[in-house]
């Protein structure tokens, strides 16, 4: 009996040797895991401070698509690391389980750290697919907004220019000078008129692209930088510049109206003249046509010719109305400066080839000579009193064209049968070369009656006597016992009336 007691005490003692021995494993075992949790649970929660206050920001409500499109780079890093960081969590959750089924006797405490974690992860995973969600979302919303900013910079840019040009041009100063002219000029005004209500529409839309951009903006809570970054062209400076383009249309109607009438009077000033012009301009050249078969047709004393010029000269004085008219619309028409006529080929400009000064000069020198009773000769003329208006008639005598002027050879010739000594010599060339550069001096190879009239003006003035002058003012009095200025500005050159009058 004692034998097999002892031998049931030996049993007993090993078996609460490996009891003992197991439960020392088991304790070093809980002190492991308990260690190792600690340990993980704190790598684990410190990892995850912060990353829930991260994940709920909002910051991409201020940031551009750029810095968007950087925080979804970023959050997929992010993502990377919470993956990783799986295995941690599943390991944490395995120790605590282990702990469970080892009867740790701090588990409750383990078991609410473990739950905390869980919990934790479950969460962060959830605003991980969050914010992937609303940053995905806020890239597209400001992919659409750079879209509607690039179209908008497309379509203000050429519309900017447009109205600038557009000022420009309503802007330009203009000259014309014939009704033709400004009538294109209003043509083109009204044609661009007619774009303007397809302008409107354009700036509309152009200024409708922005305002969805702000709406999209708005309704997103998306705050959009200052300005386009595709272009400096503001909603506010389209309107401004179409608002300048408005009040400028206006000032160029009316610019463009008060031209169409200037051009309208002048027109009407052309017709004026013109016809009157195409009246008195053949009035004239008969008359001097006449004066001249005269000088050719006419004998008898001087007397008798004398007569028959007055005949002229009273016919001529009921037609000085005619005279004055002309003078007066020629007047009206220097002022508005018109400076060309195709209403008529007649002029009032000296030493035009139908300038009716040339045509009346001659004309008013004959009438005036008439009362000499013998004029002085040219140099070269021995014959006294041949220099008279009959005479004045050489030079068409000598036009074998009729053409209003003489060659060289024709007014040589011309000078020669006025006594004029320009024989083909030496000294005879010398003295007609000395001639054609008074009567010629431009070199043009031929000598107008209007030159020609001024040649034997100039070389008689020397040598007219008192009583001949007195005549001529006779002449341009009439019946009166004086001479008024006008008329003498009238009859005479500009700068002889003016010596006359002072």
């Amino acid at each position: 009996d004692i034998g097999a007691g002892w031998q049931r005490l030996e049993q007993a003692e090993k078996g609460h040797e490996e009891w003992l021995l197991t439960e020392l494993r088991r304790l070093e075992r809980l002190d492991h895991l308990a260690e190792k949790f600690r340990q993980k649970a704190s790598i684990h929660e410190g990892w995850t401070e912060g990353k829930e206050v991260a994940l709920r920001d909002r910051d991409s409500g201020t940031a551009s698509l750029a810095q968007v499109r950087a925080l979804l780079r970023k959050h997929e890093a992010f993502e990377s690391d919470l993956a990783a960081h799986q295995d941690r969590v599943e390991q944490i959750a395995a120790i605590a389980q282990e702990l469970n089924e080892l009867d740790y006797y701090d588990s409750p405490s383990v078991n609410a750290r473990c739950q905390k974690i869980c919990d934790q992860w479950d969460l962060l995973g959830s605003l991980t697919h969050s914010r992937r969600e609303a940053l995905e979302k806020t890239e597209k919303q400001l992919e659409t907004i750079d879209e509607l900013h690039l179209e908008y910079a497309k379509r203000a840019a050429p519309f900017n220019n447009w109205m600038e040009s557009a000022m420009e041009d309503l802007q330009d100063m203009f000259i014309v000078h014939t009704i033709e002219e400004i009538q294109g000029l209003i043509a083109a005004h009204d044609q661009f008129k007619s774009t303007l209500p397809d302008a409107d529409k354009e700036r509309e839309a152009i200024l409708g692209i922005q305002r969805e951009a702000q709406r999209i903006a708005d309704l997103h809570g998306i705050q959009l930088p200052g300005n386009n970054p595709y272009t400096s062209v503001t909603p506010q400076i389209i309107n401004s510049k179409w608002e300048r383009v408005q009040q400028l249309v206006p000032k160029r109607d009316q610019a463009l109206q008060e031209e169409q009438n200037r051009q309208n009077s002048n027109e009407h000033l052309r017709r004026q003249f013109g016809s009157q012009a195409n009246r008195v301009g053949p009035w004239i050249q008969t008359k001097m046509e006449e004066i001249g078969r005269i000088s050719i047709e006419m004998n008898g004393t001087l007397e008798d010719q004398l007569n028959h010029l007055k005949e002229y000269e009273e016919n001529i004085v009921e037609y000085k109305p005619n005279l004055e008219l002309l003078e007066q619309q020629h007047q009206l028409v220097q002022e508005a400066l018109i400076f060309d006529n195709q209403h008529s080929n007649y002029t009032m400009e000296p030493g035009a080839d139908a300038g009716i000064p040339g045509l009346l000069q001659p004309l008013r020198q004959g009438l005036g000579s008439r009362g000499s009773q013998g004029g002085a000769a040219p140099r070269g003329y021995s014959s006294p009193g041949m220099w008279e208006l009959p005479h004045f008639p050489h030079f068409s005598l000598f036009s074998q064209d009729h053409g209003g002027s003489l060659g060289p050879e024709e007014f040589k010739a011309c000078l020669i049968s006025l006594g004029y000594d320009v024989e083909n010599d030496r000294q005879g060339d010398a003295e007609f070369q000395r001639i054609m550069a008074v009567v010629d001096p431009n070199g043009s190879g031929s000598v107008t009656f209007q030159a020609f009239i001024d040649f034997m003006s100039r070389e008689t003035t020397d040598t007219d006597t008192a009583e001949q002058v007195i005549n001529s003012f006779r002449v341009l009095a009439g019946d009166k016992n004086y001479i008024t200025a006008a008329e003498l500005r009238r009859e005479l050159p500009a700068a002889q009336a003016e010596y006359c009058i002072a």
